[in-house]
C-alpha cells in the first residue's frame, strides 16, 4: 500500500510500535466505510458506533474534526477507509498501563469489486460450523479481537458462496461474517438482537432507521435458525456491499424481495444527501 494513504497519529508511513496492545492482545476498537467523492458515507452513525466503542474499553475517542481531516488526507476520491484505535505501546501483561497514549491508524483501500448482481440478483449463503462465544459487556462493539470471524470465514473457498451465517451456542442467529443480517415476515423487518455477541454495524443502525420511517416495522430480537428458513425474505448489510438480498441459504431458496430493494433504494437517497 501507498505509505501516502496510511497515517499513524497523523504521520504518512508511520509506524506501529511493536508492543502495541492492539497487535499484542487486540486491545483496540475499528471502523471500516465507504468514501465516496472525498465523502466518507454514513459517518456520523459510524462515529456515534466509534465513541461508543472506545469508551466501552475506556479509550479516548479521537476528535471528529480531526478524523475527517485525516480521512480527507488518505481518501480524497473514491476509497474504503478503515479507522483503527488501539490502547497504545504498553509493554508486557494484561494490567491496563498508565500515562500511554492512543494509537490511531487511518488508512484508505481502493473500493472492492464486488459484482454487481449480488446487490441485483442476490447471493448464495451458508450456515457455518463456527459458533460465536458470548460476552455481553462487548456485544454490539467492533473490536479489534475478530478472530471467530476469520475463522468462519475459512470454512468455505467456493466464490458462488458470498456470506457465511454465524449463530450462538444457543440455537440464536447472530450474524454473517462480516455482515449483519435482517429477515422479512409478513412484511415485517427483524434483525437479530445483539444482546449477547455480534457486531452492530453502522448501515445495519441506518437500515432500521431508513425502513422505520418509509412505513416498515422493524423488530431486533433472538431469531432462531428456523424462522431464517421460512422467512418470506432476507438480506445482508454492511457498509462496503449495501444491501445484498440472499436467495440461497443452504437447501431453502428464497425471492429478492421488495424490503431488500426499498432498503437499497434508501440507501442510496441517503447517500445522495447532501
Amino acid at each position: 500500500m501507498d505509505a501516502g494513504r496510511v497515517l499513524v497519529d497523523g504521520e504518512p508511513g508511520g509506524r506501529v510500535a511493536a508492543l502495541d496492545r492492539g497487535l499484542a492482545f487486540g486491545d483496540g476498537v475499528f471502523r471500516t466505510l465507504r468514501v465516496s467523492g472525498g465523502r466518507p458515507l454514513n459517518w456520523s452513525r459510524h462515529y456515534e458506533r466509534l465513541r461508543a466503542d472506545c469508551a466501552l474499553l475506556a479509550l479516548d475517542a479521537p476528535p471528529e474534526a480531526l478524523l475527517l481531516g485525516e480521512l480527507s488526507r488518505v481518501a480524497p476520491a473514491e476509497a474504503v477507509a478503515k479507522i483503527i484505535v488501539t490502547r497504545g505501546a504498553g509493554g508486557r501483561g494484561y494490567s491496563l498501563p498508565s500515562g500511554i497514549a492512543t494509537t490511531r491508524i487511518v488508512a484508505a483501500f481502493d473500493p472492492p469489486l464486488h459484482p454487481r448482481e449480488r446487490a441485483t440478483e442476490g447471493v448464495t449463503a451458508r450456515r457455518c460450523a463456527w459458533v460465536l462465544s458470548q460476552q455481553p459487556r462487548l456485544a454490539g462493539a467492533k473490536t479489534l479481537n475478530r478472530l471467530e470471524n476469520v475463522l468462519a470465514r475459512a470454512e468455505w473457498d467456493d466464490p458462488e458462496i458470498a456470506e457465511g451465517l454465524l449463530g450462538d451456542a444457543g440455537g440464536r442467529v447472530i450474524e454473517g461474517t462480516m455482515s449483519n443480517l435482517f429477515v422479512v415476515k409478513a412484511g415485517v423487518a427483524t434483525t437479530p438482537s445483539l444482546d449477547r455477541c455480534g457486531v452492530a454495524g453502522a448501515q445495519r443502525a441506518r437500515v432500521i432507521d431508513l425502513l422505520t420511517t418509509r412505513g416498515v416495522r422493524t423488530e431486533v430480537r433472538d431469531l432462531s435458525w428456523d424462522e431464517v428458513a421460512d422467512a418470506d425474505e432476507v438480506f445482508l448489510t454492511n457498509s462496503l456491499i449495501g444491501v445484498w438480498p440472499v436467495t440461497a441459504l443452504e437447501d431453502v431458496r428464497y425471492a429478492v424481495g421488495a424490503i431488500a430493494r426499498m432498503a437499497q433504494r434508501a440507501i442510496e437517497e441517503d447517500d445522495a444527501a447532501v
